[in-house]
């Protein structure tokens, strides 16, 4: 028991400090977000003291702190949300970072294809079929969806193949609306068909591993092979 209690106390502890975390995060960075918090506060405080001014009751009063914490949480929520956007759409790799944390079953293969520019396709296989996301200069990056294309079309089969172009131009898709995007999408395929369809791809995209140990004998050059090439 005593031990269940600790837990629960660090557990409690540690969400508080989270929440600390996030909350000074978003204030760095949202200039809209401390006046809304404080907003969030006032209001609901401002209408539980005029319930008990106009003696409607003390039992206001809880019921009006419970609501100005909801209210902050609220806030704290959907601006933290969009800050923690802003700041990933600097970093490359950010939106296979995003679908990695979506619920539900998302296999995601970061930079399956990149350029020494940063420009990156990310594989992601799911209820929806196989997906590419691309990040990055849109010329470069289309080549890189074009190619992937081609060499997943051979072996998925009937899944469906989609492709997104990360951005905010017209035919794009904003960092911020990628999760509604892809969750939105019909779910075409079974868990089974997903593993069997994961498994297929992992297979097209192993690279064969040097056996461990020593060359067998058979296998080494002969003697004066490595001086002769040296030679040339």
């Amino acid at each position: 028991m005593a031990k269940a209690q600790e837990q629960e106390k660090a557990g409690f502890g540690t969400r508080l400090r989270q929440i600390g975390m996030v909350f000074s995060f978003t204030a760095k960075r949202d200039k809209l977000f401390v006046p809304l918090v404080i907003l969030a506060v006032v209001v609901p405080l401002a209408l539980t003291v005029l319930a008990v001014i106009l003696d409607f009751g003390l039992m206001w009063i809880p019921v009006g702190i419970l609501l100005a914490l909801l209210a902050v949480l609220i806030v704290l929520n959907l601006r933290s949300n969009k800050a923690m956007m802003a700041e990933a759409e600097k970093q490359p790799g950010a939106a296979a970072q995003i679908v990695e944390t979506m619920r539900g079953d998302w296999r995601v293969t970061p930079a399956v294809s990149s350029t020494t520019q940063f420009d990156m396709v990310h594989l992601i296989i799911g209820r929806p079929g196989v997906i590419l996301l691309g990040e990055g200069n849109p010329q470069r990056v289309r080549a890189l969806i074009g190619q992937e294309r081609r060499r997943l079309s051979k072996v998925i089969g009937s899944a469906d193949l989609r492709d997104f172009m990360l951005g905010n131009d017209e035919g794009e898709v904003p960092l911020i609306k990628l999760r509604s995007t892809l969750t939105r999408l019909p779910r075409t395929l079974s868990g089974k068909e997903v593993n069997a369809l994961d498994k297929r791809l992992k297979a097209l995209t192993a690279r064969p591993q040097m056996p461990k140990g020593a060359i067998p004998k058979n296998m080494r050059p002969p003697k004066g092979a490595m001086r002769g090439m040296r030679g040339r």
